[in-house]
């Protein structure tokens, strides 16, 4: 039998061989993502301390990375909604967190998902969960559309069903970083684990990590913040096992690589919540040697300009030779024909479980203004998987009731909607000081800029998170999360679970 790596570069060269002599247009390239989960800059690349990533730094050497990439929310099922199809969810009324699993639900007319715009051009599409014996992805789909048919082709989740495919679209959904959750047992441990927690490497220790200034300094705080890190340690190990394959089998030379985040990273004040810590993600991206450059990819290079992640959606479709459908409202930033560069990037956070928010967020180079619609407390609201899974929340209510907390963590768990926030995001980057109320002009300037533009977004883009979700369809999370991570004690009885 011929070894599938074998045949993989055999594949390749005959391609090669074939285009040279018939005198027809190049191939086009391969494309992967590589979507790493729940995750913010804290690569070696992006000057993190205390992880080990020589995967993706040797990555980004070899290709462009990018500073301000913001996912349109920070829960991963509307952001992935987003990115899959290049379109806001809140447009696409796929806003709330796991909507329309069990509906008939579907897309407006004119939107589809990445994946079906490339199988009708001629690529093979694959969302890959093994290497060889090695688990790389968690084959996630996570969308708030169930009734578009099939996203991928069928039996497509193995490295090795893409021999004798070319182009082909592959994703790999990393099986980090996120809590070990999906036995649906986890109101029955003490502590639920990290994925993989077991097998990470203690790059880290508590002692030696420096957890932002909105959290108090706590071991807890310490401990937790140190297993994240030495998550993404992991993650990089297994994407590596996706690279090294690539190159084992003679596509790396033909194959552009995207990598990015969902959304934000996996912290009580991250993922769920409009700061940076929730929206803005790393993304390095590598083109095939094999294929001429777009004129902004240099390896080695950073690219600062202001992206979102439906950008990356319109961008994908450009490279594979896929013309941006007339709705699309991701921008294509690279080629030769790029279009106007972002001003702003826009973010919203809706319902995420049983947890009711209505939160909008805009981000410019500098400033960052976010506007609370709904009312009552902010951060420190129910969420029952974060209750659970996320042991520094508890820790801040305890402390927060005996009356030791001060400073932002204080002011975190004080938050009420609604609310606006302004900050800048040069002189701070953790956002903990608050500007709305500033008299200095350039502050003043930026948070009617910045109001201004979200108000014209909120319009332009058709924004359905005015419509509220109706009772019987919210009501049975409560329930749903009740079972499946418990409830607090101070909230017992807080939604009828």
């Amino acid at each position: 039998m011929i070894p599938a790596s074998t045949f993989l570069r055999g594949t390749v060269l005959a391609t090669l061989l074939l285009t040279s002599a018939s005198g027809a247009e190049p191939p086009r390239p391969n494309i992967v993502w590589l979507i790493g989960e729940n995750l913010g800059h804290d690569l070696g690349c992006y000057g993190a301390r205390g992880v080990h990533t020589p995967n993706l730094d040797r990555l980004a050497a070899e290709g462009v990375r990018y500073t301000r990439v913001f996912a349109t929310n920070p829960a991963c099922a509307p952001s992935r909604s987003a990115f899959f199809t290049g379109m806001y969810q809140t447009t696409t009324d796929t806003h709330p967190m796991r909507s329309h699993r069990n509906d008939a639900f579907r897309l407006p007319d004119g939107v589809r998902p990445v994946t079906h715009r490339l199988r009708d051009a001629g690529y093979f599409t694959a969302n890959i969960k093994t290497v060889g014996a090695h688990s790389v992805g968690t084959g996630k789909l996570d969308l708030n559309f169930v009734n578009e048919g099939p996203v991928y082709h069928e039996n497509a989740d193995r490295w090795e069903s893409l021999a004798g495919h070319r182009p082909f679209f592959a994703v790999v959904n990393a099986e980090e970083n996120e809590y070990d959750i999906y036995d649906r047992k986890s109101a029955e441990k003490p502590r639920v684990e990290w994925v993989g927690e077991r097998l990470h490497v203690r790059h880290v220790t508590p002692e030696q990590v420096t957890p932002p200034p909105y959290y108090p300094d706590h071991p807890v705080v310490r401990q937790e913040w140190a297993r994240y890190l030495n998550s993404v340690s992991g993650m990089d190990l297994r994407l590596g096992k996706v690279l090294d394959r690539l190159r084992a089998d003679g596509l790396e030379d033909d194959t552009l690589i995207i990598f990015f985040g969902d959304n934000g990273r996996l912290e009580p004040r991250g993922i769920h919540w409009c700061y940076d810590s929730g929206l803005r993600v790393p993304m390095i991206i590598r083109w095939p040697k094999n294929h001429p450059a777009p004129p902004q990819l240099r390896p080695g290079t950073v690219d600062d300009r202001l992206l979102s992640l439906i950008d990356v959606t319109a961008t994908t479709l450009h490279l594979a030779g896929v013309s941006k459908p007339p709705l699309m409202q991701g921008r294509v930033f690279l080629g030769d024909r790029p279009e106007a560069p972002r001003s702003f990037a826009f973010a919203a956070r809706d319902r995420i479980d049983e947890t009711r928010q209505r939160i909008r967020s805009v981000h410019e180079e500098r400033f960052h203004y976010i506007r609370t619609l709904s009312t009552g407390p902010t951060f420190a609201s129910l969420n029952r998987y974060k209750e659970k899974c996320f042991p520094i929340l508890p820790v801040m209510r305890e402390l927060h009731a005996r009356n030791q907390l001060s400073g932002p963590p204080l002011e975190l768990m004080q938050r009420r909607g609604p609310c606006e926030e302004l900050y800048d995001t040069q002189a701070d980057p953790h956002e903990v000081v608050n500007l709305v109320d500033s008299d200095k002009t350039e502050h003043r300037q930026a948070l009617l800029r910045l109001r201004a533009a979200l108000d014209v977004w909120i319009v332009e883009t058709g924004d359905k998170g005015e419509i509220p979700e109706p009772e019987e369809v919210t009501a049975p999370f409560a329930r749903e999360m009740h079972q499946w991570f418990g409830t607090p004690a101070w909230a017992a009885g807080a939604d009828g679970p």
